[in-house]
């Protein structure tokens, strides 16, 4: 069997080099001595012992952890409704448009949907903030979440939804006792996306917030143009645990369903 080439592994090394040896010196300097981020002055803990004492971006990380969460939470709900019915509803009245319309965000630049929210927002003469963003983090995160959860049912076994149905389970309790279960990774998938993707979020947010809802990102924005400090390397160093985490964890949790599931049709086929 051939290996990769050469080309191929030299591409990969520059390219995974160029994505993330930035984050490494961003984490490396949040443990910097020195003020100066540019100049390594020794191992310290200082600033992320400053960073829980600096209000403000304590009070932004938690707006954002909590806009993230809620809007993560009602883009896989709708989402995942939205991708049942590309995948099942078969050919309707306005498929077209509809399907248009969810996938719509994955391809409009951030500055187009921000702007058209604000007008919109402006137009229903809805004050800005916390729940705004929230509106507009589910808007962009749920075509997202029915991505996933589409490919997730386009090689869905049908057929043991059937079996349930002969056997005198109701639809609605075929779906939260079988299809449900079964669709579970890719649902906690999106979850997942949606939840990392309003985490990142900056641009809707800028257009979207207003008194009382900054998030993390517009904060660390903020001060990075008055200049970068060792106290902003901490909070993003932060960031990047909390979602590598969040990504590990759902990553083993997957696994571990999938185990557990082929490990029962084994046995049932045993």
């Amino acid at each position: 069997m051939k290996g990769p080439s050469w080309f191929n592994v030299t591409s990969m090394v520059f390219g995974f080099t160029f994505l993330y040896l930035p984050i490494l010196l961003l984490v490396i300097f949040s443990f910097n001595e020195s003020r100066l981020v540019t100049v390594w002055g020794g191992f310290s803990t200082k600033w992320y012992v400053e960073l829980l004492e600096n209000d403000q971006l304590l009070a932004a990380a938690w707006v954002t952890a909590k806009v993230a969460f809620i809007s993560a939470s009602i883009a896989t709900v709708f989402g995942t409704m939205a991708a049942i019915v590309l995948a099942r509803a078969g050919r309707f009245w306005g498929r077209s448009m509809f399907s248009g319309m969810i996938f719509a965000p994955l391809v409009m630049p951030e500055v187009i949907l921000g702007l058209s929210l604000l007008l919109l927002f402006v137009a229903i003469d809805q004050s800005r903030g916390f729940w705004t963003v929230i509106i507009a983090h589910t808007t962009f995160a749920m075509c997202y979440v029915a991505v996933v959860v589409q490919s997730r049912l386009v090689g869905f076994d049908r057929s043991i939804e059937e079996a349930a149905e002969d056997l005198g389970c109701p639809p609605l309790k075929t779906f939260f006792l079988i299809t449900l279960p079964i669709i579970l990774p890719g649902v906690v998938a999106g979850w997942m996306l949606a939840f990392t993707l309003s985490l990142d979020d900056l641009v809707i947010a800028s257009f979207t917030t207003g008194p009382g809802a900054t998030t993390l990102p517009m904060k660390i924005y903020s001060q990075v143009r008055l200049g970068v400090t060792p106290e902003i390397n901490a909070a993003c160093t932060v960031l990047i645990a909390v979602v590598t985490g969040g990504v590990i964890a759902a990553s083993i949790a997957t696994k571990r369903r999938q185990s557990q599931h082929e490990a029962d049709e084994f046995a049932a086929a045993g």
